[in-house]
């Protein structure tokens, strides 16, 4: 027993977590006025010694209460606190209707102490066991419940989620009965539900149960978990209140500024570029390097009169993902001649969006002038990519030996990092022009000739195919040459795939003869590249070898397997072609090619500062800055500066530790395509656009294909690929390439026809289909389908 002295404590006394977390929720629950049933503590409680007022304060309860019965509930010193909530591990004794009972319960809960969960968990949380218990009036609830504030599973904490079950809800935490679940949005609405054919609460219920808890978290300043009952009159009682001790940092902490609340945004296209959550260092050096060049370019065609480097305009970054503002961009399609709304919005997601406005039309003259200077801005690229070479070719990665240093250099490789990007922007703008208006050409023709726009869509794309040198082709081409030296020879094939996928790519690089000359080559040309190649914290292909070698390996199977030789690129045949249609379709290929070259420029500096800005995380994990190098990623750029310097950065540290947490989280959220304000999270749905078995997007290689499906969300899953499986993805980019050597056809979420799938898939001969809008809710992975890379359909077999 304790040796401290067994007292009784009534609520308003209750001032601190002395008396446990669950005595000192209901007295702040109390205090802010939410109904909360009569109660009192029995502070170190001990049934050998109980305080000589018990018995006539039960008795004041009940015969204050509407109900003869208590409930004893622990309040351990430590339980149901900011750190640990212990819950479910002390006795809880409901139903008690006399002082005997009571007596009974006090010695069940203080026993309950000694139990081996109990033991077990206070030693891990570092928890005391004095005992501390809360004698509370019973509800006659005709429903009962929990509700967090914060989505507990998704660390949403944009939504309340409630549970609920008729009666008392002893049932619900037990587990012996299926609850009602709901989950509320922050304006009120409910987002989903799940209920019995009876359920325990109507909506309006729902939503004053979690209105209630949003203002008990305000009040606390932090999520809670609460415990609620609904008594016979349509009451909410509150019965608990304690924080969520199981979050991760706030999903939304570093999210950028909505510029205003009908600004529309997407995934779309930048999703290819960027795709998945990225750390928030990342986009404030990546992100903010596209936000850079995507404002030039606004101010070059003279619809922005000059850089604003302290807002986000062009991209947002929301809850760890990056967006464009098609708002914003809208100024082309007022502001140039030839571009109208819906051919810009169907350029960046792939399909007419209805929730942009269009802005007012700039004056005739004033659109010939900007046209004249974005024009010229996106041809005269040349020169620029030139003078970007000068600079790569004389710069290196950041090593230098101090942090200050080390960071100096990392801020003039941001300039270089933001004129790269400004270079492949204007790259991609002369591609996008001469596509855009390659395919609204075809098109036009094809529906004079009384084809459909779709066949006119499959041409365009069919005569993009086979541009020359184009880098992730020529990149892929000379892995896979590679892969077929190691097949060609039985004993090296063989010692590859019997080391783990780092120890094969070490091996490889240590031989000597053609084989290893080749495989040097490549990582020398192309080893900067790799999966989410823009991410600073992801490691590229030159310092990712088990990456790497796992994806070598799954080429070497696939062709020993099969015994398939290279597969063939694509060449076109445009001599019979007009001339003006000739020309079109020639700069669109060289257009693609400029493109890609100028990504891996790119991509070139992103993974210098990627190596720079680790070796900083090491430098200052090393002097005790940091605690490990890692968390140098997790940083805005801004903040580095104090990070480096001599100051208390504690509070910093905490900061970044809390985003790190939330990272893994972040990365499983999904948005819809287009979102009007600023992005929210969704659960998504297949797509509307299924009807007899076919699924509609976008052609952006002709073909057709038949095959098994293998949907891979997530590049880890494309390791399973098989060969001549049908990769159906939500987007690729370099990374992916590497397995287009064992596809029959690919299909992806979003895309296209300039996206980096499309181009990889045309020159490999691959039938592509892009823009599905959810082909991987659909398809699963062992269905055959059919994909028609002319028509720009996916019909499910079976």
């Amino acid at each position: 027993m304790t040796s401290l002295t067994c007292e009784l404590v009534e609520l308003t006394d209750v001032v601190d977590g002395r008396y446990g977390g669950k005595a000192l929720g209901l007295a702040q629950l109390s205090a802010a006025g939410f109904a909360v049933p009569a109660a009192f503590v029995i502070a170190n409680a001990d049934p050998d010694a109980l305080p000589p007022g018990l018995p006539q304060r039960y008795a004041d309860l009940v015969a204050a209460g509407t109900v003869t019965t208590v409930a004893v509930r622990s309040s351990a010193a430590g339980e149901d606190g900011a750190e640990s909530s212990f819950a479910g591990q002390y006795e809880t004794v409901l139903g008690v209707s006399s002082y005997d009972e009571l007596v009974d319960a006090v010695r069940r809960c203080v026993a309950s102490t000694g139990s081996d969960r109990a033991a077990a968990y206070q030693t891990d949380a570092g928890i005391s066991g004095v005992m501390h218990l809360v004698v509370q009036e019973m509800v006659d609830a005709r429903a009962a419940g929990v509700v967090f504030t914060a989505d507990p599973t998704s660390a949403r904490r944009d939504l309340a989620v409630v549970d609920a079950v008729a009666g008392l809800g002893e049932s619900l935490v037990d587990g012996s009965t299926t609850s009602d679940h709901y989950e509320v949005d922050r304006t009120g609405t409910i987002t989903d539900r799940q209920t019995t054919a009876t359920p325990a609460v109507t909506d309006d219920e729902v939503t004053a149960v979690a209105a209630g808890a949003r203002e008990a978290e305000a009040r606390w300043g932090r999520p809670l978990d609460l415990e609620w009952a609904i008594d016979g009159a349509g009451t909410i009682r509150w019965l608990q209140a304690r924080p969520i001790t199981t979050l991760p940092g706030d999903l939304s902490a570093m999210d950028s500024a909505v510029n205003t609340a009908d600004d529309v945004y997407t995934r779309c296209n930048i999703g290819e570029m960027m795709p998945g959550a990225f750390c928030p260092l990342t986009a404030s050096v990546s992100g903010r390097a596209i936000e850079y060049a995507m404002q030039l370019v606004q101010v070059k065609g003279g619809f922005q009169q000059e850089y604003d480097a302290d807002r986000w305009l062009q991209v947002g970054y929301f809850s760890g993902h990056l967006f464009l503002n098609m708002t914003e961009g809208t100024a082309l399609s007022s502001g140039i001649l030839g571009n109208s709304l819906e051919q810009y919005s169907i350029s960046i997601a792939g399909r007419v969006v209805e929730e942009l406005v269009p802005k007012p039309p700039k004056p005739f003259p004033r659109r010939l002038v900007n046209t004249v200077r974005l024009t010229t801005f996106a041809l005269t690229a040349g020169p620029h990519i030139r003078r970007l070479d000068k600079k790569l070719a004389t710069t290196s990665t950041p090593s230098a030996a101090t942090p200050q240093a080390l960071l100096a250099e990392l801020d003039a490789a941001v300039e270089l990092y933001n004129e790269a990007t400004l270079t492949h922007v204007r790259s991609s703008s002369r591609s996008a022009v001469a596509a855009n208006v390659l395919e609204d050409t075809v098109v036009k023709e094809a529906v004079k000739a009384g084809r459909t726009e779709d066949e006119g869509r499959a041409q365009a794309s069919a005569l993009m195919a086979g541009a020359t040198d184009v880098e992730s082709a020529m990149m892929l081409a000379q892995l896979d040459e590679v892969v077929a030296d190691l097949a060609a020879d039985e004993e090296a094939g063989g010692r590859f795939l019997g080391l783990d996928p780092a120890g094969a790519v070490g091996s490889l690089k240590g031989d000597e003869g053609p084989t290893a000359a080749r495989f040097n080559n490549f990582l020398e040309r192309h080893g900067h590249r790799g999966y989410r190649e823009l991410c600073l914290r992801d490691p590229s292909w030159g310092d990712d070898p088990e990456g790497l070698g796992t994806i070598m390996q799954a080429m070497l199977r696939a062709r020993l397997a099969t015994g398939n030789a290279t597969r063939p690129t694509q060449t076109v045949d445009d001599a019979d072609l007009p001339r003006a249609l000739r020309t079109l379709a020639r700069m669109a290929r060289a257009g693609a090619r400029g493109r890609e070259a100028t990504k891996s420029r790119m991509v070139l500096v992103a993974h210098r500062l990627s190596r720079g800005y680790r070796l900083l995380g090491e430098q200052l994990a090393a002097s005790g800055r940091l605690p490990d190098a890692d968390l140098v990623f997790f940083f805005d750029r801004s903040e580095l500066p104090a990070v480096v310097g001599t100051g208390d950065i504690s509070g910093l540290v905490a900061a970044a530790e809390s985003r790190r947490t939330a990272l893994p989280f972040q990365a499983r959220l999904e948005f819809p395509d287009v979102t009007v304000g600023k992005p929210v999270p969704f659960r998504p749905q297949p797509p509307e656009g299924v009807e007899d078995g076919v699924i509609v997007g976008r052609p952006a290689c002709s073909g057709v294909a038949e095959g098994t499906v293998r949907v891979a969300t997530t590049i880890a899953e494309a390791q399973a690929l098989q060969p001549g499986e049908i990769l159906v993805a939500p987007v690729t980019d370099v990374g992916w390439t590497p397995y287009f050597t064992l596809i029959a056809a690919l299909v992806t979420d979003i895309g296209s026809s300039v996206s980096h799938g499309a181009v990889v898939a045309r020159e490999y001969g691959l039938p592509c289909v892009v823009n599905t809008q959810g082909a991987t809710r659909v398809l699963h992975t062992g269905d055959r389908v059919r994909v028609d890379g002319d028509r720009g359909t996916v019909t499910i077999l079976s």
